[in-house]
């Protein structure tokens, strides 16, 4: 197949997943899940899963596990999403999103089969296979394919009824939890965390962050239930020491089975560090049942290897245009102590575009909070997609919390909303401003594509 060929069947089977029920109407169910493994053959029974929930932190935490695991010399799958700009950055092989010609091929073989399942679910009045669950299924499928060795695998939603967990994860990992999702999973973080601890198998290893005291509580019941092994952040591992290090931090690591000094993370923030103490809690677990200390030279070149796109991504210097994927009120919140903690921006000049789902009030306020005099300039904006909230809308809600309105903008089209946000952090010759693109992880894809960086160089 030639490569053109390949990009347009990747876009054609894309459209054919985007025909099905989209990402935000999850199903609450795992059955078709389970029959569409059963009839091709049990996939999600083909290797070992590290299995991701949690509300913020997932998808990083994902790759250091997964940037751990290649340093040991295996073979792996990681399965994440959303995606910044392609569909196959979702499904990942030894740390590159897989090549079109696979993608589509096994996209091939499985569609009979997925037909079949859809037949059954319309006979019994169900909705057919969702977006996520044809997508999941093509991950389990791929990874048996390949076969890689263990697979890293990030709930889209919640846990229990999620479609990943029809694989059994010999280690569970939950990252922070906080208020996400709330119309779905609950309005506490322990109904959230009852939904995330769905996750934790029989006879498994959870490793947790820490967590609320409620959240923990329903962790620690539900891992006695489940004769699961169990180890949190603070009690039995975690940060030890982090200072900011060039483009990024040095960190000191307390593991499960020993200590870890002086390990070098490309990536900025206290919440960052967090998720490569959980990561390296994880990977003992995994390679060694958290009881035997791994080699330090493999740890340091995993993490020295990690990438973020995404999160606190440099895209560009003069001004200095940085993007965030934080898209919820906890997310905001840590991004900014970390954004305020690398860079010594004179001020800083927000693009902020908003998915409908999401509570864009305690975005702003938390904006507010975390940036105060520091971000008085904002551009409102929205991107391409069909649920994000209007520009204008926006304006409106930041007006009422307390921006100036001469200090807000709007700006329909993100190309726009970028020129006006350099302008602003340009004025007066000033030459430390900095421009921060957040709020969503569509608004982050495109702002990627149209800087010149639209994804990461797809695997062979």
């Amino acid at each position: 197949m030639s490569a053109q060929h390949d990009e347009f069947s990747v876009e054609s089977v894309y459209a054919e997943l985007l025909g099905r029920a989209p990402e935000n109407k999850m199903e609450p169910r795992l059955a078709p899940l389970f029959r569409a493994m059963e009839i091709l053959g049990e996939p999600n029974k083909a290797f070992p899963i590290i299995h991701i929930t949690g509300t913020n932190g997932k998808t990083s935490t994902a790759r250091m596990i997964e940037a751990g695991l290649m340093a040991h010399d295996l073979r792996t799958g990681r399965y994440t999403s959303p995606h910044l700009t392609k569909v196959t950055e979702r499904i990942s092989i030894d740390g590159a999103p897989v090549s079109d010609g696979t993608f589509v091929r096994i996209w091939d073989e499985i569609r009979p089969y997925l037909d079949i399942v859809d037949a059954e679910l319309t006979a019994a009045g169900e909705t057919r296979l969702t977006y996520f669950e044809a997508l999941t299924i093509l991950a389990f499928a791929i990874f048996a394919d390949e076969p890689v060795d263990v697979a890293v695998m990030e709930v889209g939603l919640g846990g229990i009824t999620d479609a990943t967990n029809v694989g059994d994860g010999q280690v569970a990992v939950i990252t922070p939890i906080s208020l996400d999702h709330t119309e779905l999973l609950g309005d506490t973080t322990g109904l959230i965390a009852q939904e995330k601890a769905g996750i934790i198998k029989e006879g498994a290893f959870v490793i947790s962050a820490a967590q609320p005291t409620d959240a923990a509580q329903v962790i620690l019941d539900a891992a006695r239930e489940k004769h699961a092994d169990f180890r949190f952040e603070g009690v039995e591992f975690g940060v030890e020491s982090r200072t900011v290090a060039v483009g990024g931090q040095q960190l000191d690591l307390q593991g499960l089975a020993g200590r870890y000094p002086g390990i070098l993370l490309p990536l900025h923030g206290a919440h960052q560090a967090q998720n490569a103490a959980v990561a390296l809690a994880a990977l003992e677990a995994f390679l060694g049942g958290g009881e035997r200390e791994l080699n330090h030279e493999l740890v340091q070149e995993g993490f020295g290897a990690v990438t973020s796109p995404g999160r606190l991504e440099v895209m560009r210097t003069s001004p200095t245009i940085v993007v965030d994927a934080a898209h919820n009120p906890a997310g905001i919140a840590a991004s900014a102590a970390a954004l305020q903690e690398s860079f010594a921006f004179s001020k800083l000049v927000v693009v902020l575009g908003v998915l409908a789902e999401k509570d864009a009030q305690e975005i702003l306020n938390s904006l507010k909070e975390a940036y105060g005099d520091e971000a008085q300039e904002l551009c409102l904006t929205q991107s391409n997609s069909p649920r994000a909230i209007p520009a204008a809308e926006l304006a409106e809600l930041a007006v009422d919390l307390g921006w100036n309105e001469e200090d807000v903008h709007i700006a329909e089209k993100l190309d726009d909303a970028i020129e006006w946000a350099v302008e602003r952090a340009e004025a007066n010759n000033d030459l430390a401003g900095g421009v921060l693109i957040t709020g969503s992880i569509t608004v982050v894809g495109e702002a990627r594509i149209l800087l010149g960086r639209p994804g990461e160089k797809a695997g062979a």
